[in-house]
């Protein structure tokens, strides 16, 4: 039996090649996503151990020890001065103490943007070290020499050639607020991963950045060197002993077993969701693999009878179908494992191009992605075969050796439509339910009731196939005669063939149309989120996460052409363990930029510790004109505000608002979120140029407005929607080479009826076009179904965002839509190109001789 699964497989080698694509690509996909995560994971282990090399213990605030915890924020009620270095470098086996300060820094380019990522937009301190030359040990100086003075800066390598900056030439940057220009004295090189990935970086002298990025006299952080050997617990804990209150110190081991953690858990998000649509890939291939096996034992029916004649058992003939199919898993996944490492790298390609600045690295193959990609498709490629191959061994010898072909039982048929009748009604049911769910508990009920659905409505397909392609058979039969009622009555002989087929793309556009229409709505929503308050003409905020100086609103207030320019500030506090927001800003101005409607109360009444609250939380917390509202601020102090109005819930402004005077004595460091612009009449088009000019064309500074910040919005989510289109794409291409497998069977089973045809006076043309309208007709059955159940989902699914995102509305995009069917028609159009050729092209006489 083995020797016989060898010869069929190398006997029908035209005929598995569909399926062993179907099987390649899945697999590829696998492969791909774990040898891309496993080299992404190694590139950001080896910069961030290369950059604790030198790190026995860390101290920071907040740290193990301190009242945050391991990486907490923490409430230091001292400071690391000099002479807390001083103490620590006294401690035995400490060889080296390197006080740093590090804060966010923006750096121009050539054109005046942010050199660097956001996220990734560094300061700090550069360190001279008597022992080691003078230079700083944490960045070796490449070129030039370290600042010194208040007026020089450092910069990294790639940060310079961004800028377009040479030493000697000047350096334009910000920190939260003017414009500074410093003299490049010194490019150093860098294994900080946030900088390799995209950021930038500047170094000042001590004093220098602990006057623009901290306190004078004051870091945020103590690195500890040891001599080699040096037990790095128990120098943490001696290094503990000597911190103020607040602070805490950690190993250099634990600290790089923490980050190995953090990035094992970053790396594995983003292999599970790629992994995610690998699955649907392989499952869509389940399809066609089934459906390549059926029509394979059904074309060799004699020839298992004959085995079964001779002596085979029934087990050995599911045992040779599924060696046979076990033989095409194992090569197709091979295959399929080499092209996936071209799969690995041009992830890290596409996720670049997208911002993601992933570090430079060696393509990492780990033995377990070749076995994982390796099993996953032998197995998936031996489950598929597996009910063909019981089929196979249910045929009686005596029946197959009289028998061509054997149509499905009308038993079966009726089976199989009241279990799928049954599947889709309980999935169904589910998604209605989900319907009454009005916050995100229903997700997990959401996610079982859409799969319900989908495995309902695909095992239902051959029932619903019928109806779908009698009335698409009359509009064809009209259309193209004879050619159309043969295509018709093709695909309608064995609809359980052409329900799996259809099935198969069916997932890809549910899928598709599902995601296009939520995020379509989403989208639609945030502009009405983000514009149904706002009044402002412009909002300016920083590009980075320190917010902007008081400076600047104070700043455009006084440019001609402004109306108004009201800064928003933020804190938080809780009440009875409540969070909440509280936000501080110009009360009197507020009304200029965000549509205010005010309930009970005057604004004019706000001002010391009096605040005004949103008629929501105004109920949540049962307040009112009078009431007094308890707060534990986040810096730890407590108080207690009186409540003088409410005002109607806006998405501009937070649950509490009060006045600045209020806010300021609880935040670190006074600083505004953003500052809504409002422009004095026809004078809104030429106010974001005044606007630039009067802060310096700061790279800092973003200007926005209301068309922007929709833009903006719609740009993430088109760019989230694009990706899932292109990850999604391979389930639609596996789905296309089912098609063609499926036609090509079919041309291959009615090879003599394709030559009476031809004898009784159907053209070549004829025959082609009866070919490519039943692969029309197999396309946009799969395309309506998906289409359609797909927006259903959609609907059903979106109403668990409403809670969470009450502008959420339900938008059906119908250009998209049409584009999706139109697709789906030059899918069946293209998937007939070989298929027809083939058939078109058969010898007359032969056909009519075939057995």
């Amino acid at each position: 039996m083995l020797r016989t699964a060898l010869r069929n497989l190398l006997a029908h080698k035209a005929r598995l090649l569909m399926t062993a694509l179907a099987v390649l690509l899945g697999t590829a996909f696998v492969s791909g996503t774990l040898v891309f995560s496993d080299s992404v994971g190694s590139a950001f282990r080896n910069k961030t151990a290369k950059s604790l090399d030198d790190v026995a213990v860390s101290v920071t605030e907040g740290g193990p020890g301190g009242p945050g915890g391991s990486g907490g924020p923490g409430n230091a009620s001292g400071a690391l001065t000099t002479r807390t270095v001083d103490k620590i470098r006294a401690i035995p086996g400490v060889t080296h103490v390197r006080p740093s300060v590090h804060g966010t820094t923006t750096v121009a380019d050539k054109d005046g943007n942010p050199a660097g990522r956001e996220w990734g937009s560094e300061g700090a301190n550069y360190v001279p070290d008597k022992d080691n030359g003078g230079k700083d040990r944490r960045y070796p100086l490449r070129s030039g020499r370290g600042p010194a003075a208040g007026d020089e800066v450092a910069l990294d390598a790639r940060t310079a050639d961004k800028a377009g900056v040479k030493l000697g030439g000047t350096v334009r940057l910000a920190i939260d607020g003017p414009v500074i220009t410093k003299k490049l004295v010194g490019i150093v090189g860098t294994d900080d991963p946030r900088v390799e990935s995209g950021g930038s970086l500047a170094l000042f002298d001590t004093p220098t950045a602990q006057k623009l990025l901290g306190k004078k006299g004051e870091f945020t952080e103590l690195v500890v060197s040891a001599t080699p050997g040096t037990d790095q617990d128990a120098l943490a804990a001696k290094v503990r002993s000597a911190l103020p209150k607040g602070f805490g110190a950690q190993s250099g081991k634990a600290l790089a077993a923490e980050q190995s953690k953090i990035i094992d858990k970053e790396t594995k998000s983003i292999r599970n969701t790629f992994l995610v649509f690998a699955g649907i890939a392989l499952f869509v291939g389940v399809f066609i693999i089934a459906n390549t096996f059926t029509m394979l034992i059904a074309q060799r029916t004699r020839e298992i009878a004959l085995l079964r004649a001779v002596g085979a058992s029934r087990r050995q003939v599911v045992r040779s179908v599924l060696i046979e199919a076990g033989l095409l898993g194992l090569v197709a996944s091979a295959v399929g494992f080499v092209l996936g490492l071209g799969i690995a790298v041009g992830l890290r390609s596409v996720l670049d191009s997208t911002g993601a600045s992933l570090p430079e690295g060696p393509l990492v193959i780990e033995p377990t992605a070749a076995l994982s990609a390796l099993a996953v498709g032998v197995l998936v490629t031996v489950l598929a075969a597996w009910l063909p191959s019981r089929k196979a061994a249910r045929i009686a010898p005596v029946e197959a050796l009289s028998a061509v072909d054997q149509p499905a039982t009308p038993r079966s048929l009726v089976l199989r439509n009241s279990l799928g009748g049954a599947i889709t009604a309980l999935g169904v049911a589910i998604m209605l339910y989900v319907t009454t769910f009005r916050d995100s508990g229903g997700l997990t009920a959401a996610m079982a009731g859409s799969a319900i659905t989908l495995t309902g409505v695909i095992v239902l397909a051959p029932l619903l196939s019928r109806p779908f392609v009698a009335l698409f058979g009359k509009v064809t039969d009209r259309l193209t005669g004879v050619s159309g009622m043969l295509a018709r009555r093709n695909a309608l002989r064995n609809p359980r063939r052409t329900a799996a087929t259809a099935s198969a793309l069916m997932i890809g556009l549910t899928l598709i149309t599902g995601f296009t229409v939520v995020a379509i709505s989403a989208d639609r929503g945030v502009d009405r989120m983000g514009s149904q308050d706002l009044t402002a003409d412009y909002k300016v905020t920083s590009s980075g996460f320190g917010g902007l100086s008081p400076d600047v609103a104070r700043t455009l207030a006084e440019q001609p052409g402004v109306d108004a320019a009201v800064p928003l500030r933020m804190t938080g506090f809780q009440s009875d363990n409540t969070p909440a927001g509280l936000r501080a800003t110009d009360v009197a101005s507020i009304g200029k930029v965000t549509d205010l409607k005010v309930r009970e109360g005057s604004l004019a009444a706000v001002r010391g510790k009096s605040v005004a609250v949103s008629d929501e939380y105004a109920k949540q917390r049962s307040l009112r004109i009078g009431s007094s509202l308890p707060m534990e601020f986040y810096d730890g102090k407590k108080g207690t505000a009186r409540v003088v109005a409410v005002y109607a819930k806006n998405d501009v402004l937070s649950d509490v608002m009060g006045t600045p005077s209020f806010v300021n004595p609880h935040l670190d460091k006074v600083l505004d979120q953003e500052v809504l612009v409002k422009a004095a009449p026809g004078k809104a088009g030429e106010l974001p140029d005044t606007i630039r000019k009067s802060l310096g064309a700061n790279p800092l500074i973003k200007v926005q407005s209301q068309d922007d910040l929709r833009r903006e919005s719609a740009g993430n989510i088109d760019d989230v929607l694009f990706l899932m289109y292109g990850l999604l794409g391979m389930a639609v291409v596996i789905a296309v080479i089912g098609v063609v497998n499926t036609l090509a069977m079919s041309v291959f089973e009615r090879t003599r009826e394709i030559g009476m045809l031809r004898a009784i006076g159907l053209a070549r043309s004829g025959v082609k076009q009866m070919v490519r309208l039943e692969s029309v007709m197999i396309a946009m059955f799969g395309a309506v179904l998906g289409v359609g159940l797909g927006i259903f989902l959609a609907w059903s699914g979106g109403h668990i965002l409403r809670s969470s995102f009450p502008t959420y509305e339900m938008i059906v995009p119908w250009g998209r839509i049409g584009i999706f069917l139109l697709l789906a028609l030059a899918v069946g159009v293209l998937a007939a190109v070989w298929p027809a050729r083939r058939a078109a092209k058969l010898n007359m006489l032969e056909s009519i001789g075939a057995q």
